[in-house]
């Protein structure tokens, strides 16, 4: 490789925004799967990009990986271009479909991986921040699907980037291996470096993401943090034990947006929790253990990604 056809590192990481995308555009045939993004990442940020199934995530990550080229508009990374900066290693990647080689060991596919690298990290200290230490000597067509997921974040994190790009990081693993990953994930962030993430795990995006970008139809309908996000969807949640409520009489109650019934437990999304929750009384004295919160992110997701007509 010619070592002056990228440039280096230290002047890449230092080139300002982490991830600048402005007008980003496109279609497959008449799909338009990115509406013209303008988005600024800065370096350090955890970010979680979320959005329903055809919102447009996968096409703008492929985008900032450089495997799919823009109709129009710019990406860079650090400064550069997608791969300039992929071949720079500052660019690291787990994809959920990423492919493991069935018949090498754990070890040999970070070590292959370690070696196409100007300045990797050491391939022990990979497989020790990914937890898969103790799977090195295991073979790819041995491994659980929540191995395998912890294997391609090693392989992720042997370029030693600066900008880790995260698929649906903890899908297939067990409760504890979410725990862990997450553990290793902030020991990594810790470092300053950048993180952003696609997952389908709420939670995860409400405790770990410093900022929620939130994407619809391929345009960004919400960005902030978890606080600025759930503000933007206005409204309250109230819970309540309401023995004799019925669909009909929740649905008609006034500012209800949405309900859930489960026997005699209820929960509400109101845009006007003080009339929701007089209504409620005088229809259901007899409720009880009433809460009532600010919307959470799962709330705040669905009202700002749904299409007018399903709201």
């Amino acid at each position: 490789m010619n070592e002056t056809s990228s440039p280096p590192r230290e002047a890449a990481v230092t080139a300002g925004a982490a991830v600048r995308l402005s007008g980003l555009r496109k279609s497959y045939g008449e799909v338009r799967a990115v509406d013209g993004i303008d988005l600024t990442i800065a370096p350090g940020e955890v970010v979680a990009l979320l959005g329903p199934n055809g919102a447009g995530k996968s096409t703008t990550v492929d985008m900032i990986l450089g495997l799919s080229t823009p109709d129009s508009g710019t990406v860079s990374v650090f400064g550069a271009a997608p791969g300039e900066a992929v071949r720079d290693g500052v660019i690291g990647a787990m994809l959920q479909g990423g492919a493991l080689l069935a018949d090498a060991t754990v070890g040999e596919m970070v070590a292959m991986v370690a070696s196409l690298h100007r300045k990797p990290m050491p391939v022990g200290e990979a497989l020790a921040r990914a937890g898969v230490d103790d799977l090195k000597n295991q073979r790819g067509n041995r491994l659980s699907g929540g191995q395998k997921q912890r294997v391609r974040f090693a392989v992720a994190l042997v370029s030693d980037p600066d900008l880790l790009l995260l698929d649906e990081p903890t899908a297939a693993m067990d409760v504890s291996s979410r725990r862990e990953f997450w553990r290793s994930m902030q020991a990594f962030t810790d470092s300053g470096r950048t993180v952003v993430f696609a997952t389908h795990y709420l939670e995860e995006a409400e405790e770990f993401a410093d900022r929620v970008v939130l994407m619809r139809s391929g345009r960004i309908v919400a960005d902030g943090s978890v606080a600025q996000v759930r503000a933007l969807a206005g409204g309250r949640t109230l819970r309540a034990v309401a023995p004799g409520a019925t669909a009909t009489t929740l649905a008609n109650l006034p500012g209800v947006t949405e309900y859930q019934l489960r026997g005699e437990q209820i929960a509400l999304s109101s845009n006007d929790s003080d009339a929701t929750l007089r209504a409620l009384l005088t229809a259901f004295p007899d409720a009880r253990d009433i809460e009532i919160a600010a919307i959470g992110l799962e709330g705040a997701f669905l009202s700002l990604t749904s299409d007018e007509e399903e709201k």
